[in-house]
């Protein structure tokens, strides 16, 4: 037996015959796929959300199929044995096929319908990559399609990764709080369009960003549920072609079982088939939610710049040296690194809309590319919150002689005089003030002496 024969074996599909590794799980057309897909060299297996979904998919299909009569328990049970070790985290190498393939997701389904089908075979004692007893196409993927298999897996991804974000939202506004607690009293100066403009607290100012980060942790939960509506049972273009009139129905109830999610049927599952709205819509929620925390990481910025050639109100803590040649430098890195990610969220969000825009007829090709900028603006957003709330925000002091000292020598208090000298009079007082290089409490006895 020569080499070949020994690391390899040999499958066959609809386009011929093609080898693959002797020990893979997957099989011909996950081999066709990674020779046909090398864009991003990022595989499906990188996003576990994703890969899990699919498994409890499948494994609903086959509860289901096995209630209807469809599918014999014999094959039935090892089916959704495999589907349990997928779903559980293992064999994510086993889903090597890139994340950015044209065919609307087929190769992302094959992938998985090989895996669970030699897996099954595992069980029962067959050869991998022979599928006699459990075929791929005719037993895992049975009453089913590419067309709503891989949309309603990309919806529970989303889904499930939208917890993990709201959690990590939730941890940065509660750190936040804390910080707008311990400066509470400390007075300061507020500035508008960077001018100077009215007195306020340090704790006013950290307070304001929870708030706008808690609303949009409830605004997400909202967007989100949007996506609780899935086109399972309406196979290719959402007729439901080839899968028994009930399949629908109990198929969505059971996956809604596996995943503790209150999926529904898709009101019109030929519209459901092709329409993107709810993804664009989630996916501009979280430009929102990206844009916000470049807000609050700018002003993370510009309230701890200096230390002393700045605002210097805010001390963050030191992460790392900030420059090969600058000694002493220390640069806003967490802050600065929530920026280029908020930076990234941005221009995925655009990436979805092109995406949605181009569905043609009774289906959208383009999912994989929205699957792969949600996910992964889902994971750059939690991880970001969770860096910024443990790494910069819970370690943040504040200098309160600084912020005394820019408020005493700014024109904020003029604004206060208006009710008692009127608006000329007041502002005359803070020119005098400006002029003279007095405080405004000091240029207003001046005047009324």
């Amino acid at each position: 037996m020569n080499l070949e024969d020994e690391t390899t074996r040999e499958e066959h599909d609809t386009l011929g015959r093609i080898r693959v590794p002797a020990d893979a799980l997957y099989g011909a057309q996950t081999a066709r796929a990674l020779a046909n897909f090398d864009a991003s060299r990022i595989p499906i297996g990188h996003f576990p959300d994703f890969v899990r979904a699919l498994a409890l998919v499948k494994k609903a299909a086959a509860r289901a199929n096995r209630r209807l009569g469809r599918l014999p328990e014999a094959l039935a049970a090892p089916i959704e044995a495999a589907c349990d070790d997928v779903a559980s985290g293992r064999h994510r190498d086993a889903f090597p096929v890139d994340v950015l393939q044209g065919g609307a997701g087929t190769s992302s389904n094959m992938n998985m319908n090989e895996v669970v089908a030699n897996l099954a075979a595992d069980r029962l004692g067959s050869p991998r990559g022979r599928y006699e007893t459990i075929h791929p196409n005719d037993h895992v993927n049975l009453s089913q399609s590419t067309n709503d298999v891989y949309p309603t897996a990309l919806r529970i991804a989303i889904l499930i990764g939208n917890e993990r974000l709201r959690d990590a939202l939730a941890l940065l506004a509660e750190e936040i709080e804390s910080r707008a607690r311990a400066f509470a009293e400390v007075r300061k100066l507020g500035r508008t369009q960077l001018q100077d403009a009215v007195a306020m607290t340090v704790g006013q100012e950290f307070r304001a960003f929870a708030v706008t980060l808690r609303e949009d942790v409830a605004r997400l939960a909202e967007v989100g549920a949007l996506l609780r509506e899935v086109n399972l049972g309406g196979t290719a273009i959402g007729t439901g072609v080839n899968a028994p009139e009930a399949f629908g129905r109990i198929v969505v109830a059971e996956l809604a079982e596996l995943t503790g999610l209150p999926l529904v049927p898709a009101q019109d599952l030929v519209e459901a088939s092709w329409d993107t709205g709810g993804i664009v819509l989630y996916s501009g929620m979280l430009k929102r939610t990206a844009i916000k925390l470049s807000k609050i990481a700018n002003d993370l910025r510009l309230l701890s710049s200096g230390p002393r050639g700045g605002l210097g109100e805010i001390l963050l803590p030191p992460m790392q040296p900030g420059s090969s040649i600058m000694p002493g430098k220390v640069n806003p890195v967490v802050p600065e690194m929530v920026n280029q990610i908020a930076f990234q969220v941005i221009g995925s969000d655009l990436v979805v809309s092109l995406a949605s825009e181009a569905a043609q007829l009774q289906l959208n090709a383009m999912e994989p590319v929205m699957m792969y900028n949600v996910l992964t603006s889902i994971d750059l957003l939690s991880r970001g919150s969770r860096a910024l709330a443990e790494k910069c925000i819970r370690g943040i002091a504040v200098d309160a002689e600084a912020c005394a000292r820019h408020l005493d020598r700014s024109t904020a208090a003029a604004t206060e005089l208006v009710p008692r000298l009127g608006y000329a009079k007041a502002a005359a007082i803070a020119r005098r003030a400006l002029a003279t290089g007095k405080t405004v409490a000091e240029a207003l006895e001046e005047c009324e002496g």
